[in-house]
């Protein structure tokens, strides 16, 4: 059942042979119209934020992900590939590397062919059937029971494997692969429940109602390295609404994923719903863009990625059984705007928090910032002092705010563009500029301070601890608000510190489409499901919102359906009387 229907409803079924993964064991059994059928309006448990714990010295939470921390980080893993209900060892593999320590052998993923890509298709097509058929209460109990497992007995094994195999440290790990993957898995759930509340008008003539279908096909989940809760929501969020999902995880988040994996099929997601398959990128994008099942993907990542995604699809835009749904959110050149009235302490803490916390690798990190002449120098001192207390190491040493960047990739364009703004006359290093990759890739907190509001460091996406800050006079404001709104190809998330509300109604205006996330006197990170559904357009992707109903609404199509009680018998209308 696809939506609330009243005062009554009228299905047929046909019964099929499906099977069914509950948990750990499969039961084959004839659907019926009963099984299907939901007899009465359910209303799923109403979604509260999990709350997020302390990880303080002393308490239990510390102890028992320190625990799980050495155990997996002592353990050599073999990920496979996850097909239906196979495991597939393909036996071409490539090594698991720990950001904080790359000569640590934390083990091998397998990498997926044309054949097990293909295979993942079909499996997924075959599931298709069955899955869209379960009524939609049994859908939601399977995620809503992943959120428990995750709130649970999964919770420091979803987190410790978060912090080896992304860099992460606690708190960085639990408000991300714990809290707000169980945030997505309740709210949606919720958000569900509304979609499918809302139905059209009927009268006496006629019973009108909606049907929310899954779509046409399979859909493509493509999932970044920077949040287990994206990389688990993204193929999830379709699968609760009824789709089945290829997902290609990244190569640098595969031991969280495999994580993801096992929440899955523990909350009893049949086989087959989700598929997840790694290997090299192009290659599966392309024979998932093949298939004239493809019906859609789920995306965050790179920009030009995107855009090239986006253009194979409307290369084959014939092959394709309906239009592929494109659904991405992608970069960001996030900015902090302060306002001459601004309290220079809160502006310092917001740069501090919101362009260093996990090494600025947020796609809402700030990396630009706009500072009045007048509060530089409080603002200066405040946040030098910041970073030089900040302490940098591994994340199984809790007193480390900073942590190792995700890959050499990743620490050697940060490495160039430091050193760049080291020998640039229009630029000087504040603070930070340090950079060692002897046992981890490690980045020191960088600030640079720029002449230019145009230098290559306050346009170009960096994804590290970097941040540039330029200088206005403080009588070029409105100035100012154009600069923002007009130096970066992105539209992400901002934010604007003053102690006036005319300064805040303005730059509220005026940069209006320079941020999907806005944030008033608070750092431009840390959007959470349910509080400030996320997403930007312009270059940052098509603004769908993930965690929201605007987002669910994306995987699903919509039947309009119309029962007439009493049809005519004559074709002849009042108008055609003598």
């Amino acid at each position: 059942m696809s939506g609330f229907y009243a005062p009554f409803e009228k299905l047929i079924v046909l019964s099929s042979q499906i099977s069914l993964k509950m948990g750990n064991f499969t039961k084959n059994s004839e659907i019926t119209k009963q099984d299907i059928m939901g007899k009465g309006f359910y209303k799923v448990p109403t979604a509260k934020n999990e709350p997020v714990k302390s990880y303080a010295p002393g308490t239990p939470e510390r102890e028992l992900v320190l625990k799980t921390y050495k155990e997996i980080f002592n353990t050599k893993v073999d990920i496979p590939l996850y097909i239906g209900a196979e495991e597939v060892r393909t036996g071409k593999t490539a090594k698991i590397v720990v950001p904080h320590d790359h000569q640590h052998d934390q083990g091998q993923y397998h990498l997926a062919g044309e054949k097990e890509v293909k295979a993942a298709i079909q499996s997924a097509l075959k599931a298709k059937k069955a899955w869209a058929a379960l009524a939609w209460e049994q859908r939601a109990a399977i995620f809503l029971k992943a959120a428990d497992l995750l709130a649970g007995p999964f919770r420091q094994r979803m987190n410790a494997a978060t912090m080896i195999g992304q860099g992460k440290n606690i708190f960085q790990a639990e408000i991300d692969s714990a809290c707000e993957l169980i945030d997505f898995f309740r709210f949606n759930a919720e958000f569900m429940a509304e979609i499918y509340n809302e139905q059209p008008q009927s009268d006496e003539t006629a019973w009108n109602r909606t049907e929310y279908r899954a779509l046409e096909g399979f859909l493509y989940a493509v999932t970044p390295f920077n949040f287990t809760s994206i990389a688990a929501n993204l193929p999830a969020a379709p699968a609760l609404m009824g789709n089945v999902v290829v997902w290609k995880p990244s190569d640098s988040q595969v031991l969280s994923a495999q994580v993801v994996m096992e929440v899955f099929q523990a909350a009893g997601v049949p086989d087959g719903v989700i598929n997840m398959v790694t290997g090299d990128p192009e290659m599966i994008t392309n024979i998932v863009l093949d298939s004239p099942d493809f019906a859609g993907i789920h995306y965050t990542g790179s920009t030009q990625v995107f855009k090239g995604i986006w253009k194979k699809i409307g290369e084959r835009i014939d092959t394709y059984k309906s239009y592929p749904r494109i659904v991405g959110e992608t970069g960001g050149k996030d900015f902090i705007l302060a306002h001459p009235s601004a309290d220079a302490k809160q502006v310092a803490t917001a740069i501090s928090r919101g362009a260093f916390e996990y090494q600025g690798q947020k796609c809402s990190a700030a990396s630009r910032c706009y500072l009045p002449k007048s509060l530089w120098t409080a603002i200066k001192e405040y946040l030098v002092a910041d970073v030089q207390s900040f302490k940098m190491g591994s994340p199984e040493d809790m007193g480390n705010f900073i942590n190792p960047v995700i890959h050499e990739r990743s620490f050697n364009k940060l490495e160039k563009y430091i050193n760049q703004a080291k020998a640039d006359e229009q630029a000087e290093i504040v603070v930070g500029g340090n950079c060692d990759k002897s046992k981890g890739w490690f980045v020191e907190p960088t600030v640079i301070l720029t002449q230019d509001p145009h230098y290559t460091t306050m346009e170009t996406e960096l994804f590290g601890p970097v941040v540039t800050i330029y200088l206005y006079e403080d009588q070029q404001w409105e100035q100012t608000l154009k600069l923002v709104d007009s130096s970066s190809i992105y539209g992400l998330t901002g934010a604007v510190f003053s102690q006036d509300r005319y300064a805040i109604v303005e730059a509220s205006k005026a940069l209006e489409n320079a941020a999907g996330n806005f944030y008033i006197n608070d750092k431009p990170t840390g959007a959470v499901v349910g509080k400030q559904p996320f997403g930007g357009s312009r270059a940052s992707g098509t603004n769908d919102k993930a965690g929201s109903k605007a987002n669910l609404m994306r995987w699903i199509s919509p039947r309009s359906i119309k029962e007439t009680f009493v049809p005519a018998t004559d074709y002849r209308y009042p108008f055609l009387g003598e």
